[in-house]
């Protein structure tokens, strides 16, 4: 490698503001397209929410009014709590490192310590707008792509009507406007189901609160409770177990789904990959039960298997892993949260012994089918080690994931660039196969259409051939912590056929291994369905807009083809469909309440039900007749 000059002329200084714009990842996470629940568009709604909520939280305002514009992102946020310092205003959204969440006295359980949040909105953002009224008086600051433009203070009664309409009257409190930059977060779509969720749960966790999200209300009166009760709705096997003491609040049920779904929070915090209190119930929980009748012992797993809990932990200086404060990490205070924890559901399990005989009972009954799958299972392996030692449909990668293994300068797994294409047939595994990266991509073969796995149990998942080889593949038999690639894509023909394995396999997904599903690791690939070309050039294209403008450029007498399998691509243009730029849509869960209902109506066994709701909402183009 021939050397470069480096000299002190290479050494730079940046300021914050152009630090943020260069680096967004650092302070906001992924920029993301907005399919992604934690993609960088709704952190930036979180960061100046999250001020509003640790107002309630300290008393101080009980209403939060919320405009989000789904087209262009642009966000107002207006709470009724203390109000910004006047003199501070400017200070608080443009300098980091500076804001009152180091004076406990002013915010006891915030969970935004760094004094960071609002200023990467403010630099991320087009423009950006804070005006903060206390005691009659107002200051208002106006900063574009994080420059203070322009800034003012005077008397509320100053203010021009209009002004004070938009900004939701002249009580005490804060209000802040902002649109982000699309030069710096290029493409994104703002989806309305992933903005409701988070507003519902600050609610869930912060009980009384009220926040109006365009118009909408959303309030819980009830918090956790509220919550555990949407979730499970009307599959819960017993009375949730809800027990709290001064700084924990824990609620728990069970289901007959498969798997385990918690939601943990700290300080009104979601934290939606868990952390060191979510390990702490865990423990706590089977540690309770096991105690509860020495004559009986449980399996961990037993004990989670269709679990539904939240945890929500109150706790002064928390330590986040990462700005995006989605992971709590404190593990200095595991062993006081697992005795305390213990000690509230022992007394809650002792407090109402008919709903904890149900609770064991389920249990017990986790294990019966357990035992029986472990003898399933063996039969499975032995039956596959006398076909081969190696899955027959696996075209492997060289490198994998390992979620074990942390970058500390990225923040990111070793192998996340890794995945998988999970392709019908040798047709298009074939073309797959010659165009991938072998470095990184691996293409598993279908059989032409998987099983229907919607009412099936796990026993299933052993007893077909097919889907054994593919959990085996991924590797995620006994957890998905093993799983071998980054992401798992379905690449599958663009017609009738390819759609309904599309749905085959969302459907094993979804009821087997959701966490996958919520983690962001399945996708469909998106391929050209027409080639439009002349003598000189030729276009892919992905939709019909694309196919006219191609018509367009290329002029009359061009050549228009109409891809229907995957095979049909040659293999050297398929290698930019699955490059860097390849076009994913993430399988997205935007309301875990609603899954099964949505699974079984559309996969199960209603046919006739299921035609009467296509026929009454068909819509047919009168110009094909």
């Amino acid at each position: 490698m021939a050397k470069t000059d480096y000299g002190a002329d290479k050494i730079k200084t940046l300021d914050p503001v152009t630090h943020i714009r260069m680096r967004p990842g650092m302070y906001v996470g992924e920029p993301g397209t907005g399919a992604m629940y934690h993609d960088c568009i709704y952190i930036l709604m979180k960061e100046v929410v999250d001020n509003s909520v640790d107002e309630f939280v300290m008393g101080c305002g009980r209403k939060i009014d919320v405009k989000v514009d789904y087209d262009t992102g642009e966000t107002s946020v207006r709470d009724y709590g203390r109000g910004i310092p006047l003199e501070k205003v400017v200070d608080c959204v443009s300098q980091m490192n500076t804001g009152g969440k180091f004076d406990t006295d002013s915010f006891q359980f915030s969970a935004g310590m760094n004094g960071v949040g609002t200023k990467a909105v403010n630099a991320l953002s087009e423009f950006f707008e804070v005006r903060s009224f206390r005691d009659g008086e107002y200051s208002e600051a106006f900063f574009r792509e994080g420059r203070l433009q322009s800034r003012k203070r005077g008397r509320a009664s100053s203010l021009a009507k209009d002004v004070v309409a938009a900004t939701g009257g002249v009580q005490d409190g804060t209000y802040i406007r902002y649109r982000p930059d699309l030069k710096v977060l290029k493409r994104f779509k703002v989806h309305e189901e992933h903005v409701l969720r988070r507003m519902r749960m600050y609610c869930y966790v912060n009980a009384g609160l009220t926040i109006n999200l365009n118009g909408q209300s959303i309030c819980s009166e009830h918090g956790l409770a509220d919550l555990v009760a949407d979730e499970a709705q009307f599959e819960k096997l017993y009375a949730p177990f809800h027990v709290k003491s001064k700084n924990i609040e824990i609620i728990f049920t069970h289901t007959n789904r498969f798997g385990e779904e918690y939601h943990s929070f700290v300080n009104g915090q979601y934290t939606t990959d868990g952390g060191t209190h979510l390990t702490a119930f865990k423990e706590a929980l089977t540690k309770a039960l096991n105690d509860y009748d020495p004559k009986k012992k449980f399996d961990g797993d037993d004990i989670r298997d269709g679990l539904i809990g939240a945890v929500s932990l109150r706790i002064m200086n928390p330590v986040f892993e990462g700005q995006t404060k989605i992971k709590f990490v404190m593990n200095d205070i595991k062993a006081d949260l697992v005795a305390e924890m213990k000690k509230e559901i022992d007394a809650a399990l002792h407090r109402s012994p008919a709903e904890t005989d149900k609770l064991i009972a389920k249990v017990e009954e986790t294990g019966k089918i357990r035992s029986q799958l472990n003898t399933i299972k063996k039969q499975a392996r032995e039956r596959s080690q006398a076909v081969s030692v190696r899955v027959p449909q696996l075209k492997d990668c060289k490198n994998h994931l390992r979620l074990d293994r942390v970058n500390k300068k990225t923040g990111k797994c070793e192998g996340e660039e890794t995945m998988i294409f999970l392709t019908e047939g040798q047709s298009a595994g074939g073309t797959l196969g010659g165009a991938r990266d072998a470095m990184n991509q691996a293409v598993f073969f279908l059989r032409g259409k998987c099983l229907n796995t919607c009412g099936l149990n796990k026993d299933v998942l052993y007893r077909n051939e097919e889907f054994f080889n593919l959990i085996k593949t991924l590797d995620i038999e006994e957890t998905i912590d093993h799983l071998r690639y980054g992401r798992i894509i379905f690449a599958t023909d663009a017609d009738v056929d390819g759609l309904h394995i599309r749905m085959l396999l969302t459907t094993f997904f979804m009821r087997f291994f959701r966490l996958l599903v919520t983690d962001g690791r399945v996708y469909i690939l998106e391929t050209p369905l027409f080639r439009v070309r002349n003598k000189k050039e030729h276009y892919f294209c992905y939709t019909d807009e694309e196919r006219e403008e191609a018509i367009r450029k290329c002029g009359r007498g061009c050549e228009i083809t109409r891809f229907k399998g995957l095979g049909e691509i040659d293999k050297e243009d398929f290698r930019d469909f699955i490059g860097p730029d390849m076009r994913l849509t993430p399988v997205t869960c935007s309301d875990d309440s609603e899954v099964e209902k949505t699974i079984k109506f559309y996969m199960g066994a209603n046919t006739p039900e299921r035609k009467d709701y296509i026929m009454d909402t068909l819509v047919c183009d009168s110009s094909e007749f």
